[in-house]
């Protein structure tokens, strides 16, 4: 199914769900790169979040990335699930900066690029964001100098944030241009959820939540999450949850786990594989979605700061 779906109610689709039909003009097997003309100097931010942990919302960031960047994107991933690495690990790499040592060891922000496989580049956050509240003004303004060049660097910019409800995932994705929350079809992951698409909608900030379920036992488990989920925050959050797709319970991504490598590059013909390359598809246009306005990394940060001084 793709486009719209009138038929799903209480949470909009776009993308392709396994089984349906592209629209008329569209060849789900052929890649759709944007020009470079059609680029912008702004990134897009997007917060990738879940409502619980272990829901493989690391896992999604990662091969997402992965997949944008085989739509010719420029794409840079930041790990901002601070105090854990699931990043590094999943990508198979160790990087020797983090954001840290830009904020405190005067490190130019590329020199805490790390290039990553498939094309993609990748920023631990190390304790970095932590530290944000307590800067002193001189390096406040230095850093914002410093990742205002992501601007220039990156299509776009995702933030794989911890999980739960703290300030600083509240800081996250308050700030991010768009936000992507990953659930599973457990009852658990749909309340968990919901409270957090229930916080966001207090914030005021989104016109849109993206949904994504990972681990869904069918096509038809995944609509059936997505119905329960987008209904209840359509009739009482007044905050429109739109579906991006479906990850389905499949051994390829447990090993790529075990072997720190991307599923996205290891079985590229998986369905897990298939499943992100269709929400690439979607997040870079192809006619189904009006792109959301783009405050860039340098507004994401200015946001963030005003949000930790509160």
């Amino acid at each position: 199914m793709w486009g719209r779906a009138s038929g799903v109610k209480g949470g909009r689709i776009f993308g392709r769900v396994p089984g349906g039909s592209p629209p008329a003009g569209v060849n789900p097997d052929e890649d759709v790169v944007p020009s470079a003309e059609s680029r912008t100097a702004v990134a897009r931010v997007i917060a990738v979040t879940s409502g619980k942990g272990g829901v493989g919302k690391s896992n999604l960031t990662v091969n997402l990335g992965l997949a944008l960047a085989a739509l010719n994107q420029r794409v840079i991933i930041l790990d901002a699930d601070l105090g854990l690495a699931n990043v590094e690990v999943l990508l198979g790499i160790s990087p020797p900066c983090t954001l840290y040592d830009c904020l405190y060891r005067d490190r130019d922000i590329r020199e805490v690029l790390v290039p990553a496989p498939g094309g993609v580049q990748f920023i631990s956050g190390g304790s970095g964001f932590l530290e944000l509240a307590n800067l002193d003004r001189a390096r406040w303004q230095r850093l914002l100098t410093s990742l205002a060049l992501l601007d220039n660097l990156a299509d776009f910019i995702l933030i794989d944030t911890g999980a739960g409800l703290s300030k600083n995932v509240l800081g996250f994705l308050a700030a991010a241009g768009e936000v992507i929350v990953v659930i599973t079809p457990e009852p658990t992951s749909l309340t968990d959820g919901y409270s957090l698409i229930k916080v966001l909608a207090r914030f005021k900030v989104h016109r849109e939540v993206l949904l994504a379920v990972n681990r869904a036992g069918s096509e038809q488990e995944a609509l059936a999450t997505v119905r329960r989920v987008g209904t209840v925050a359509d009739r009482f959050l007044g905050l429109p949850v739109t579906y991006l797709g479906a990850i389905h319970e499949d051994r390829a991504v447990i090993r790529a786990v075990r072997n720190q490598r991307p599923f996205y590059l290891a079985e590229p013909r998986s369905q897990p594989a298939r499943s992100v390359a269709a929400m690439a598809l979607c997040l870079t246009g192809g006619g189904f979605r009006e792109e959301p306005p783009r405050p860039g990394f340098r507004g994401f940060v200015q946001r963030l700061a005003r949000l930790f001084d509160r």
